[in-house]
């Protein structure tokens, strides 16, 4: 009798244990991954390459992350090191590559392929902008 208890006691409790580690994946986890997948649904970028006469020299590329109104010019200062001119509303200098007037040569952006018709401080990106920063010259 004695036995059959202890074997009846020690099956419970490895049935309650097997209960207890196996089934479903807990709601928390679950929810943590949907919360990811929905992350990466939103992650909003843009493209940016930074070259010299028109494209010949590739001088950075970079996928930038960006937020509802973010401006070119946000995108530039917080992933390039660049210098500005003009109260910080004109580029001079990109990765270390200065534009010379003394040479007519000016920091340029176009915004998928099109010239941008304001400054870098109101242009605000979309997700999947590709974004180009070409210095040339002027004339």
């Amino acid at each position: 009798m004695k036995q059959m208890l202890r074997v009846l006691i020690v099956s419970l409790f490895m049935l309650g244990a097997l209960v207890a580690c196996g089934g479903e994946e807990s709601p928390t986890t679950s929810n943590e991954n949907n919360n990811e997948a929905k992350q990466e649904e939103n992650q909003e970028v843009v493209q940016v390459t930074v070259s010299q006469n028109n494209g010949e020299k590739v001088i950075a590329e970079k996928e930038v992350e960006i937020k509802e109104g973010t401006s070119v010019m946000e995108v530039m200062k917080n992933n390039f090191d660049i210098k500005a001119a003009s109260g910080g509303g004109f580029i001079t200098t990109i990765e270390g590559v200065k534009a010379e007037q003394s040479e007519k040569m000016a920091w340029f952006y176009t915004v998928n392929g099109k010239e941008a018709q304001v400054g870098a401080k109101e242009y605000e990106l979309e997700p999947g902008d590709k974004v180009v920063w070409d210095m040339h010259s002027w004339e």
